[in-house]
This record gives structure tokens, C-alpha cells and sequence, in this order.
């Protein structure tokens, strides 16, 4: 049976979620900022291209930063909350890791 998370406990679960909503709002800001700094950089050394090319850059941008984001931040939600350790391992004595 798997060991219990701090994840199970609703105060500390509401903690965790707020800190990685936290991060995310901050990483929106960020890339709200890239995105912004992306265009201006496009926009200044070529010039008005057409509203496609700033329309998939900008969303180009914004897919990869806050995809990389979520993903980031919910593997420190699961590492900072212990999550990771309540796992049970089935080879766990068997496996040598080279220690």
C-alpha cells in the first residue's frame, strides 16, 4: 500500500497549489514580457512582415515558455511536497544503483 503524501493533507495541499499558481503567474508575466521584447526585436530589424509572422511567434513563444513552466513547476510541487517518496518501489532492494 502506498505511503501516505502531504499532498492528502487539504491545508498543506492548498499551500503547495498556491505556490505553483504563484510560479505560474509570474512565468505569465515573464513571458508577457518575452513575447512583447520578441516583437519589438522582429518588428525593428524587419520591418511589417505580415500580422501572420508576429501572430505565430507570439504564440510560438508563449506555447514554449509556459508549457515548460507548468511542467517545472509541478515537478517542484511533487518534489518539494514529498510526493516523490511515498512511491512504493517493488525492486527497491534488489536494483544496485552503485552507491
Amino acid at each position: 500500500m502506498p505511503r501516505p503524501s502531504q499532498l492528502d493533507d487539504p491545508d498543506y495541499a492548498a499551500f503547495a497549489w498556491g505556490r505553483y499558481w504563484r510560479l505560474m503567474r509570474w512565468m505569465t508575466l515573464a513571458t508577457a514580457v518575452c513575447v512583447l521584447g520578441a516583437l519589438t526585436v522582429l518588428y525593428i530589424s524587419n520591418g511589417w512582415v505580415s500580422i501572420h509572422l508576429y501572430i505565430a511567434t507570439g504564440l510560438g513563444i508563449t506555447a514554449a515558455m509556459l508549457s515548460s513552466a507548468g511542467l517545472m513547476g509541478l515537478v517542484f510541487l511533487s518534489s518539494g511536497s514529498g510526493h516523490d517518496a511515498t512511491i512504493e518501489d517493488p525492486l527497491e532492494g534488489e536494483v544496485d544503483i552503485g552507491d
